[in-house]
């Protein structure tokens, strides 16, 4: 008998995360994960686990970001494969790419860092074609006190303060690389990249700054609010649907750049 061979793939995957109950698999709800798995195994028949990078939340979306490792002893080369996917694929799902890594890497914890974006909408009147994809305000916020706030963020910190209530994280401690702010007429798109990001914190963090700009908060307090590493002093989370992953770092050394 012919000895199988497993193939290390990586999938890198754009998605509209606003149908679904976040990536994660669950057993009664419509996910990113179980919606490709159960794909993959109506193609191959056979049962595959794929391994993401990060967990979105529900609402939340990707733009060539999440990436998802996965073990295949099918014989099929990845591009046939993607092509394939794609055909079965609700549209809600793309796989934007397909490729061989060495068998030990994982698309986790072999990330360096992920980058995410969060769109806030200050148009006077919603869109309801927009609804889902962007944080619509029709307040005026201050974004000159907001880019002030922003800089308290960036460094090593204790985010503790921007974790959600019920996480089992006991190390907080993460960096932020960047976080920057560019205008788009009346879409303000805040960037934000780091070694990575506890339960909700990035959501957290974008209610503080909205309160920042609506003057409830002084951007210089932001500091005193991280030290605290009290939950309670930033109380609200920005929804889901204004977030995108759209990048996950990788070293150059292990596999091409993605």
């Amino acid at each position: 008998m012919k000895e199988q061979l497993m193939k290390n793939m990586l999938m890198v995957i754009s998605y509209d995360g606003s149908e679904y109950k976040g990536w994660q698999r669950q057993p009664s709800e419509l996910s990113i994960q179980g919606t490709i798995e159960k794909t993959l195994k109506r193609l191959l028949k056979e049962e595959i686990t794929i391994d993401g990078a990060g967990r979105t939340d529900a609402g939340v979306h990707s733009i060539k970001g999440q990436t998802a490792t996965f073990n295949l002893t099918t014989h099929i080369e990845a591009e046939p494969l993607r092509y394939a996917l794609n055909r079965a694929l609700p549209r809600s799902i793309h796989i934007d790419q397909i490729t061989t890594v060495p068998d030990t890497f994982h698309a986790r914890y072999h990330a360096l860092g992920k980058t995410y974006r969060y769109i806030i909408d200050q148009s006077l009147e919603a869109s309801p074609l927009r609804a889902k994809y962007v944080h619509h305000l029709d307040r005026p916020l201050d974004f000159k006190a907001i880019r002030l706030a922003m800089q308290h963020f960036v460094g090593t910190h204790d985010f503790k303060t921007f974790m959600a209530s019920g996480s089992k994280i006991e190390d907080t401690v993460r960096t932020l690389y960047s976080f920057t702010l560019e205008q788009y007429k009346e879409e303000y798109h805040f960037t934000i990249s780091g070694d990575g990001f506890l339960y909700n914190m990035i959501r957290i963090i974008m209610g503080s700054l909205i309160q920042v700009g609506d003057h409830k908060i002084e951007p210089d307090e932001i500091r005193a609010i991280i030290e605290s590493k009290e939950r309670s002093r930033a109380r609200y989370t920005a929804p889901a649907n204004g977030l995108y992953l759209i990048h996950v770092e990788y070293a150059p050394n292990i596999f091409y750049q993605v």
